[in-house]
């Protein structure tokens, strides 16, 4: 993948704690800041999978929904009833 120039402002202090952080890990302040957006969009598509997933979890069970469910752990509870 062809790697793209760009121009980014960032306070000083933080610049200087990006560059002495590339020197400890032997590794361009480039590829600092690949990493760390890289890790940045990760978090951030983890986080919208997570909302995602809890609006389609969010809606509890109806009360027809309810019953069933617990008819069906009696159901089962009697099933293996002595077997352990």
């Amino acid at each position: 993948m062809p790697n793209v120039k760009t121009a980014i402002s960032i306070q000083e202090s933080l610049f200087k704690e990006a560059e002495a952080l590339a020197r400890e890990l032997e590794i361009s302040r480039s590829q600092l800041f690949t990493m760390a957006l890289e890790r940045f969009v990760k978090q951030h598509e983890n986080r919208q999978l997570l909302e995602q997933i809890n609006v389609a979890y969010s809606d509890a069970p109806n009360p027809d929904e309810q019953a069933y469910q617990i008819r069906m752990k009696d159901y089962h509870r009697r099933s293996v009833e002595g077997e352990w």
